[in-house]
């Protein structure tokens, strides 16, 4: 087939003037996005960095490591076009066997972490081999199943503590030598484990494999068409975005000294799916934002007791009808219409 019968050529009519000036708009969009995202990178790098000189490092942790699970998230809901109701079962997950390692296997943080990441990618592996065989609403209730059925289990298991869960978890020193007692150690690990993850997050989706899972989103049938076995990226997509989302909770455990069951709830779930949509959905830097607002709206408002997920479902319905890109979303927009695109 040639390439001007294909249904997604431009248009040949205006000739190669036309092209010409077509993609060098194109050109010069994609440079400004590079650019607005590089500086959003810098100043969410320096924004964290300096964080614990105005802010509570706990507080600050927390944000980074529900960013992390938000960008976990993200990366199969927004590149992939899969929502799961169940990535709980892997930030739960990973935070049990992370606390029951440090606590009762005695292993460092890094070893305890590695598992925890290690077990959320298996038990992806697992899910994900039941849950992509279907498609939309089904895909997200076979998550939701999943993820009820670990729900259950860590209820009843005896190394879980069932309700009273994992307490007093020891933070242990980082490869023998870095006490993570101490609280600004502990900021500098969460640091470079949320950037970490960050930047394996923005390489896949700009990687080759990235711009399938992409296609596959966008038209599933056309990738299936051109060769791709979407299934199997699917599938990878699912377990990388598992084993991030268990890194999340690991490091979480470790933070707070303690593995609960609201980490494995369907409600977390359901927090995670807020934070992308708040802070945009399928931009990088959107997930980050949202999880961002959450957390400070459940720090700051805590008073307020149940009255808590009130704010935050009248905060969301504002945030649909008002920014249906999300917070992210809608400024790439703005900055996008300023230079005289579309949006």
């Amino acid at each position: 087939m040639s390439v001007s019968s294909s249904p997604s050529s431009p248009p040949v009519a205006g000739g190669v003037g036309s092209g010409s000036a077509a993609s060098g708009s194109a050109a010069s969009q994609t440079a400004a996005l590079e650019r607005s995202q590089r500086i959003a990178f810098a100043v969410m790098f320096i924004i964290f960095l300096a964080g614990p000189l105005f802010a509570y490092p706990v507080f600050l942790m927390k944000v980074m490591c529900f960013a992390l699970f938000a960008c976990a998230f993200n990366l199969l809901l927004g590149y992939v076009g899969l929502l799961s109701f169940g990535h709980a079962m892997f930030f739960g997950t990973a935070g049990y066997i992370s606390a029951h390692a440090a606590k009762v296997w005695g292993l460092t943080p890094e070893l305890s972490i590695l598992a925890a990441v290690v077990v959320a990618a298996f038990v992806g592996w697992v899910a994900g081999l039941l849950a992509i065989r279907r498609q939309g609403i089904y895909f997200a209730m076979i998550t939701l199943a999943l993820s009820q059925m670990l729900f259950f289990f860590y209820l009843q298991a005896p190394f879980t503590g069932g309700e009273d869960g994992i307490q007093a978890v020891p933070r242990g020193k980082l490869f023998g030598l870095f006490d993570l007692s101490n609280m600004y150690a502990m900021y500098a690990f969460v640091f470079i484990v949320f950037f970490g993850g960050f930047c394996l997050i923005w390489r896949t989706v700009r990687s080759p494999f990235g711009q399938v899972l992409q296609a596959i989103r966008e038209n599933e049938p056309r990738a299936t068409s051109l060769g791709y076995d979407t299934d199997k990226y699917k599938l990878l997509a699912f377990v990388l975005s598992a084993a991030l989302a268990g890194l999340a909770g690991g490091t979480k455990s470790l933070v707070f000294q303690l593995a609960s069951l609201t980490d494995v709830h369907w409600s977390m779930s359901g927090e995670v799916v807020l934070m992308t949509l708040v802070g945009g959905l399928g931009t990088l830097f959107g997930p980050v934002v949202g999880a961002a607002v959450i957390v400070t709206m459940q720090n700051y408002l805590a008073q307020l007791g149940a009255w808590v997920t009130v704010v935050q479902g009248a905060i969301f319905v504002i945030c649909v009808l008002a920014f249906r890109r999300g917070l992210v979303g809608e400024t790439y927009a703005w900055f996008h219409r300023r230079r005289g695109g579309k949006a």
